[in-house]
């Protein structure tokens, strides 16, 4: 018996009653797009099953069924697959060019070296680029500690491409384009389970492979590409968990699928390896920089509000009680601690050789807290004079910007720049040229995913998506926490750890734009005409500004043409 067909039978003991008709109040809400939960039981409701996979446009090129079949079914990997393929070609394309230590790039790429030989950052000579660029090759590391102010992971990260290749421009650059291609399949996947749709997810996934800002930031050798992985998979390891912990809550309801407050708020979640494993992540992120530390709190706050609304739905009474209860305290456990210690593991090498910077800053100190390990206590003091330094970061810079001008590319980041003239690196034009590496979003993609986000807070507030809080969440931890610091010098290209998540809401609204199952054939056809519109748009700007995001060699008037706005120059 459904809960549809059962409001006249009285309900089992521990049941929530039957669903009551909308109160006024709902009814009003309805008037400005607020949607109900609908009909369905229970369990039907924990339960999103992925719809099946059409086979209409197989065989509309031909194919016969079987075969159209069998290619739907394969959908759901291979159309990541390719959309990654895609991403990977573009973003290791010439990737040792430009033959220099762009922007940071002078930090990390060295740290990441020292790293690689001594198990903590050493101390380089000033003139150690050309030294490294030189023909010989020259590397002057020392033995000496460097004061550094962000944690090591990112660089082994980066260390790993060094190992293999040496240190070079494509050695330093390797492993971060392989993170921005691998978290373009990643989000092929996440949308996919987010938006219960291949279509939308793969739509992400190619936003995000056509996006300016990820894609430079996927060929430099900078940390805040290394954190967006960490932070994307921390996310895609929650959506799993969120939808293994809602079957097993189904599972426990009675037979036919109705509502029981009793189960609803006493039935365990069982063992949850995936959120331990979106803490092990955002541990690695933390510890690759700190800004993902806003995503810890954020993702540990919405984990537990998805089980808050997963007992609502079966029925408890009382679901933030239930909450607090049965599922807060193993969510802090699963994440808090666990990323704790993965941000320890990350600083092994500087434990272990005993030669980094205030590694023994504790040794033969007394006071308070001398029952705890010295090499701890000077990590701590460490850390403390990396936080006084990061938020008194006042010093003017050409390229900082406000982060009220982000989300519209208001002043982007310039890596690397020279003017060629006629005949030199391939310069054609008696005028003169220009060769950039310019961090800047595709700008229509950016410009979209403002009213993208107008239209998710409409879904979450109006209609309870959950879905769009998600999206939301996943963008507020890493942008709102910048407003803290209106003056400490910070950049565009922090920007990039949410990028994945406006891209998520684009493609949100795309779906949107496309129409629902039930809409009219020409309602349908006019959402695809300007769904499709605006992706190709996207797509030429990136084509647009391709150039300057791998500091081709074009025409300065070429140049001029690709300054939309003052501040970019």
């Amino acid at each position: 018996m459904s809960s549809d067909t059962a409001t006249d039978a009285a309900p089992p003991p521990g049941a929530s009653p039957a669903p009551e008709a909308p109160s006024p109040w709902a009814r009003r809400l309805r008037r400005f797009g607020y949607a109900g939960s609908g009909q369905r039981s229970a369990r039907e409701r924990l339960i999103d099953p992925f719809p099946a996979p059409g086979t209409r446009l197989w065989q509309a090129i031909g194919l016969t069924p079987a075969l159209a079949d069998r290619l739907a079914r394969w959908s759901g990997w291979a159309g990541p697959l390719l959309v990654a393929l895609l991403a990977g070609a573009l973003r290791f394309w010439h990737l040792g060019s430009p033959r220099a230590v762009i922007f940071d790039e002078t930090y990390y790429a060295k740290d990441a070296w020292a790293l690689l030989q001594h198990g903590y950052e050493g101390a380089w000579p000033d003139n150690a680029n050309q030294l490294i660029l030189g023909h010989p090759q020259r590397i002057p590391l020392g033995l000496d500690p460097s004061y550094v102010v962000h944690p090591p992971m990112g660089k082994w990260v980066i260390a790993l491409g060094e190992w293999l290749f040496g240190l070079t421009p494509f050695g330093w650059r390797f492993s971060v384009a392989v993170l921005g291609t691998v978290s373009v399949f990643m989000l092929c996947r996440i949308g996919r389970r987010l938006l219960r749709s291949t279509a939308l997810g793969c739509l992400a996934g190619g936003l995000m492979a056509v996006d300016g800002l990820q894609f430079v930031m996927s060929r430099t050798s900078l940390l805040d590409l290394i954190a967006m992985f960490w932070v994307l998979a921390a996310f895609g390891a929650l959506l799993i968990d969120r939808d293994a912990a809602r079957a097993r809550l189904a599972a426990a309801l009675p037979p036919d699928g109705r509502p029981n407050g009793e189960v609803a708020a006493d039935a365990g979640l069982g063992w949850r390896p995936w959120r331990i494993a979106a803490g092990v992540l955002l541990g690695l992120a933390c510890a690759t920089k700190w800004n993902g530390a806003p995503y810890l709190v954020a993702f540990g706050i919405m984990t537990v509000l998805w089980d808050t609304g997963a007992r609502r739905v079966a029925g408890a009474r009382h679901p933030y009680r239930a909450m607090l209860r049965r599922d807060a305290v193993p969510a802090f456990c699963s994440l808090v601690p666990v990323a704790l210690a993965t941000y320890l593991a990350s600083w092994t090498g500087w434990f272990a050789t005993g030669n980094g910077y205030f590694r023994h800053w504790a040794d033969g100190r007394g006071g308070t807290w001398s029952w705890i390990p010295a090499p701890l206590r000077s990590l701590w003091h460490y850390q403390h004079q990396v936080y006084d330094f990061n938020i008194h970061l006042t010093q003017p810079h050409t390229y900082q910007s406000n982060p009220w001008s982000w989300l519209v590319l208001g002043r982007p980041v310039s890596y690397f720049y020279e003017s060629p003239k006629l005949g030199q690196n391939g310069c054609t034009a008696p005028g003169g040229c220009a060769r950039e590496v310019l961090a800047l979003g595709t700008p229509l993609l950016w410009w979209a995913a403002c009213f993208a986000l107008l239209f998710l807070l409409f879904r979450w507030a109006l209609r309870r998506d959950w879905r769009a809080g998600a999206v939301l969440c996943g963008v507020a931890a890493g942008y709102l926490p910048w407003f803290n610091y209106q003056e400490r010098t910070i950049f565009l290209f922090y920007a990039v750890v949410f990028v994945p998540f406006l891209c998520l809401a684009v493609a949100m609204m795309v779906g949107a734009l496309l129409g629902p199952a039930g809409a009219t054939e020409r309602r349908r056809m006019w959402g695809a005409v300007g769904a499709g519109t605006l992706v190709l748009l996207i797509i030429w700007n990136f084509i647009y500004f391709f150039p300057l995001y791998t500091g081709m060699t074009i025409p300065m008037d070429a140049w001029r043409a690709r300054m939309w706005l003052d501040t970019w120059i």
